[in-house]
């Protein structure tokens, strides 16, 4: 008999997940604030959808989770409704939310109140990654439990690593947010230089994306970001959450991010350009408005 799964959470990340789950050949139950969602997914997939997560996770040798923020996880997690109230002993839950350590400390404990186990589990690769099942994920968690859920999260990713204890996944999901952020920057800012002095953008990926130079947002991302367009990929709201989440827990160990600090405040004013939707690529909207190049 398939191992029985839910999945709590079905936004651009969460809805293929659990559909790699269901076509591998768990039996994925699946609930969504908005029951439509789920509704379209069960047409889709197949499977099953519940009224609440208490429902969903009531069966369920692993319940997922890939919500918003630790708002949204505490109020999947907690309460009549919430799915603890229906966890069966020995499931594991795997919290997929990029969301804060201490939040995942706090539900590892009480998880395993309720004889469960508990990874975080904050994935990286964004929407095109989840729909290909070739996430990056970064897990925290005891090691039994992490071998345990290896046939699920493969599912998904192409990349498991476990950082350490409970809260390891969240910290290390941090520190990519942190990267990702200030790669962003350098690339708008080289193609911005470049677009000035009249480099063709193609020729110039071409010479210097597979040198030092090189990154998955140079490769990916410079002809989107030249042509201005960023209706796509990871909101600008979700990072300036992450970058948040990270700045807070720098500042509580004394780390200094100055870097992410500014460029966290440069997607504030994105944000004021009307670009909360757009993706994280967006931050070269600041210098060509700065520029006068800026066409929409």
């Amino acid at each position: 008999m398939a191992q029985r799964c839910s999945f709590i959470g079905l936004g651009v990340m969460g809805y293929p997940m659990a559909g790699h789950l269901q076509q591998q050949g768990f039996d994925v139950c699946v609930y969504n604030r908005t029951q439509s969602k789920a509704e379209q997914w069960v047409s889709e997939y197949h499977g099953s959808h519940a009224e609440t997560p208490a429902q969903a996770a009531a069966e369920a040798d692993f319940v997922m989770v890939c919500v918003g923020n630790d708002d949204d996880v505490r109020s999947v997690f907690y309460g009549d409704n919430g799915l603890l109230a229906q966890l069966k002993p020995g499931a594991i839950v795997i919290d997929h939310t990029t969301a804060s350590a201490d939040l995942a400390r706090e539900l590892d404990a009480a998880v395993k109140t309720h004889q469960g186990e508990f990874l975080d589990a904050p994935v990286s690769g964004g929407q095109a990654g989840a729909e290909k099942g070739i996430l990056t994920t970064m897990v925290g968690g005891e090691q039994s439990t992490f071998e345990q859920a290896q046939s699920v999260l493969s599912c998904y990713a192409k990349k498991i690593v476990r950082m350490g204890e409970a809260g390891k996944g969240q910290l290390a999901k941090m520190v990519n947010q942190v990267c990702i952020a200030n790669v962003i920057q350098g690339v708008a800012e080289g193609l911005h230089l470049a677009r000035k002095v009249g480099l063709d953008p193609d020729a110039l990926v071409e010479a210097i994306g597979a040198g030092a130079a090189g990154s998955w947002q140079l490769v990916n991302r410079y002809r989107t970001m030249w042509d201005q367009e960023y209706d796509h990929g990871f909101a600008v709201d979700w990072m300036r959450k992450d970058l948040g989440i990270a700045i807070a827990e720098a500042n509580r160990h004394g780390a200094a991010l100055p870097s992410t600090a500014m460029i966290d405040q440069y997607y504030a004013d994105v944000q004021s350009l009307g670009g909360s939707r757009w993706d994280t690529s967006s931050l070269m909207v600041r210098l060509d408005k700065l520029s006068g190049d800026w066409k929409k």
